[in-house]
């Protein structure tokens, strides 16, 4: 019992205040043995009602130990000017965007915010139509094939098929023999 009365006594008496977040929540530290190892023990208490997402980043990283000192007012106050730099440029972009769409009238187009538009299918109808017109003048994947090419069909022989052509040793039958293979040169 006396060991339980000397950790709560402990835990007012050693605390160090290291600092303070915009929201007023406020930051400690103590230094503590267990298990014969000092270590330091650092921990938050809440202005009003406990909401973890008001812990700003910096602080969340001395919490968990990415950190070793605490942030500074004037860190604190140059990441937020940071952060605002970042949310005004990202409304200009998006401002430019909606100006550049505009110019080019796709707004006519009923899109979802915030999906990417799909594939042309217009076109996509055109060029089979035109490819279904014309077959003799279709590519294969690649468009390596031209007009001038003749068209050579490959014949596969049935021994292809049932075994691939390979230079590995293969085989475990009677005619194996280990070490005796060599690569080819």
């Amino acid at each position: 019992m006396s060991k339980f009365i000397a950790k709560i006594v402990g835990i007012f008496s050693n605390r160090t205040m290291m600092g303070m977040d915009k929201a007023g929540n406020r930051y400690f530290t103590r230094n503590e043995v267990i298990d014969g190892v000092m270590k330091e023990k650092r921990w938050v208490v809440f202005k009003g009602e406990q909401e973890p997402t008001s812990v700003p980043v910096e602080w969340i990283c001395w919490l968990n130990g990415q950190r070793k000192r605490a942030p500074t007012t004037e860190e604190m106050a140059e990441m937020e000017a940071r952060r605002e730099s970042v949310r005004q440029n990202v409304e200009r972009l998006k401002k430019e965007e909606e100006e550049r769409r505009a110019v080019q009238g796709r707004t006519h187009h009923h899109k979802i915010p915030g999906k990417a538009g799909g594939p042309d299918l217009q076109s996509f109808l055109q060029q089979v139509r035109s490819e279904a017109d014309n077959p003799d003048e279709t590519s294969d994947a690649t468009g390596s094939m031209s007009d001038a090419e003749p068209k050579k069909e490959k014949t596969v022989k049935p021994q292809e098929t049932l075994e691939p052509q390979t230079t590995e040793p293969t085989g475990s039958g009677p005619s194996f023999q280990p070490g005796v293979w060599q690569p080819p040169s």
